[in-house]
């Protein structure tokens, strides 16, 4: 396009699911239930998690700091979605959708390198399990979620910085119910190959990757427990992963379902289905996931339930 047709853009539009008022206001309704529960199941997993010593374990901190992901990632779009909805507004500003941007990218990410972290503590304690505690001391847990965080905050600032150099034209509506990175750079008139670069380093760095280290990571874990001899011994030790294995189906399952569907299907209404499965959706399953196939966790959210009665009376 011309440069006639460029323009300094204070704000983008937020087309979301639909523009009839009775689908919005459905959608506002399920929209609404679905983030509350996702947000109070994973509050409540990191209460019980902190507040039972028994869990004070590299795979139950590793669990919270999931929840904590999972719930931020929830945070950064619905609100937003359910505030134009009330309002009957589609506007975002412009530092709005590149801050919603930003904290996507980041949380996004982190919850692909969480999953991996969590299936590398798997294999040490199935595979390696008289070097357990050293090799998972909490120096280390905490240097490995460091570096997650790290990891995911530097490409993440990297590529909302370089949105910042791109002039946008005249059309500013964005068909999802989020600033969607790849729409903004449909609406952008100057050259956006740096742009789209970063965007397949970033699905390489943490899309690839992760699910690489998880697939070896079971790799190993299914030999070591085929050479379990008893049956009982081998259920044990794979039901250690049980949560975390159904929740890597789960994500990576969606994200393929997704993007292998058939051509024909429209880009935009994928695009929207894959958000509402990774924002919504598996955040919301995930606590009920990890407290209903686990044990300790039932116990430790027992006692939580159990003192908060206590305090109260």
């Amino acid at each position: 396009p011309g440069r006639e047709n460029q323009t300094t853009v204070s704000d983008f539009l937020l087309l979301g699911l639909s523009e009839q008022l009775e689908q919005q206001l459905l959608l506002f309704g399920i929209f609404l239930g679905m983030y509350l529960v996702t947000v109070v199941g994973n509050l409540l997993i990191i209460l019980a998690i902190s507040s039972d010593p028994h869990l004070h374990i590299p795979m139950y901190f590793f669990l919270a700091n999931l929840s904590l992901t999972d719930a931020c990632f929830s945070s950064t779009s619905i609100p937003k979605m359910l505030a134009n909805i009330y309002s009957q507004s589609q506007t975002i500003s412009y530092s709005g959708c590149l801050t919603q941007l930003y904290f996507l990218i980041t949380f996004g990410s982190l919850d692909n390198c969480l999953l991996a972290v969590m299936a590398y503590d798997r294999y040490v304690a199935i595979c390696q399990p008289l070097h357990y505690s050293t090799a998972m001391n909490p120096k280390l847990c905490a240097l490995m979620l460091g570096m997650c965080w790290l990891l995911t905050n530097c490409p993440a600032l990297t590529h909302t910085l370089l949105l910042t150099r791109l002039a946008f034209c005249a059309q500013k509506a964005i068909p999802h119910f989020y600033c969607d990175p790849s729409a903004l750079l449909k609406l952008a008139c100057s050259n956006t190959h740096i742009n789209e670069l970063m965007i397949i380093t970033m699905g390489l760095m943490f899309l690839t990757a992760p699910l690489l280290l998880i697939v070896l990571s079971y790799v190993r874990i299914s030999w070591a427990v085929c050479s379990i001899s008893s049956p009982g011994g081998r259920w044990k030790a794979f039901s250690t992963c049980g949560s975390h294995l159904t929740v890597v189906l789960l994500f990576y399952g969606s994200l393929m379902g997704v993007y292998l569907l058939p051509p024909s299907t429209h880009s935009t209404e994928r695009a929207s289905r894959a958000a509402i499965l990774y924002m919504v959706i598996i955040p919301m399953l995930n606590p009920f996931i990890y407290s209903l196939r686990n044990k300790d966790m039932k116990e430790a959210l027992r006692k939580l339930f159990g003192s908060g009665k206590t305090s109260l009376l």
